[in-house]
């Protein structure tokens, strides 16, 4: 089945169940784009233009599964927003070989999986936009707050984004990254926001429209690419 005609425009947004996957798709969908959403245990869905797939990022099968089934139902893919991560806060030398292979295994493993998957659809149609959701830690240290394997894996992805940015532009396929602070979300209790709050320059969390709004502006910037773009109220500019 093919909905082409009424769905011009179609993203893929992995970890798309709850918090800032969810208010992406959602965006996405008030846009008017049909929408494949992913995360392991993702709900159906009834509305036609809102596929899920549910299954682990990290393995290949599931990221050949989205893929097919947005060219099946949409036959075509305009973004992908590489959303589903981890984030294990440890001092480095108390990381387990499992928390190690775990964020490989999401942070990574999903994006190589899925971009790769999506790519040779882009390069047909020659558009299409990549956008990762990375963090601000990646280029800014906290003191106390022990990022080591975000830094690892989080930090390849801000890399691999300026990577394929220029490896596909003449493709006209753009590439980029949203940096985030701490955003309000399920992954924070409440008792710890006011802490959290301090963490950032502008004395706040990050709220989940704060992030939707920066991949909608790269949505719309055709002349940005390559571009790590920081919504963390001020962490990344230096120390406060």
């Amino acid at each position: 089945m093919s909905n082409t005609h009424t769905t011009p425009k179609v993203a893929i947004v992995t970890g798309a169940s709850q918090g800032l996957g969810a208010g992406i798709a959602l965006a996405y969908r008030k846009l008017d784009y049909a929408v494949v959403a992913n995360s392991r245990n993702i709900a159906p869905s009834s509305d036609d233009t809102l596929v899920t797939v549910a299954g682990d990022i990290g393995d290949r099968a599931t990221a050949r599964k989205i893929v097919d089934t947005a060219i099946e139902r949409f036959g075509r893919i305009d973004t992908l927003i590489n959303n589903a991560g981890i984030f294990i806060s440890k001092p480095f030398t108390d990381y387990t070989v499992e928390d190690y292979t775990q964020a490989l295994h999401v942070n990574l493993d999903g994006f190589f999986h899925i971009t790769q998957a999506v790519l040779p659809h882009m390069l047909r149609q020659e558009s299409g936009h990549i956008v990762q959701i990375t963090t601000t830690l990646v280029n800014q240290a906290i003191a106390g707050v022990s990022a080591g394997l975000a830094s690892l894996t989080k930090g390849g992805l801000d890399a691999a984004t300026r990577g394929l940015a220029i490896e596909y532009a003449k493709q006209g396929i753009r590439v980029n990254a949203v940096a985030p602070g701490i955003v309000k979300t399920p992954m924070h209790p409440a008792q710890t926001h006011e802490v959290l709050a301090r963490l950032h320059p502008m004395g706040r969390m990050g709220e989940i429209d704060d992030i939707v709004e920066a991949v909608l502006y790269l949505e719309r910037a055709g002349f940005v690419t390559g571009e790590t773009l920081n919504v963390d109220g001020g962490q990344h500019a230096g120390r406060w």
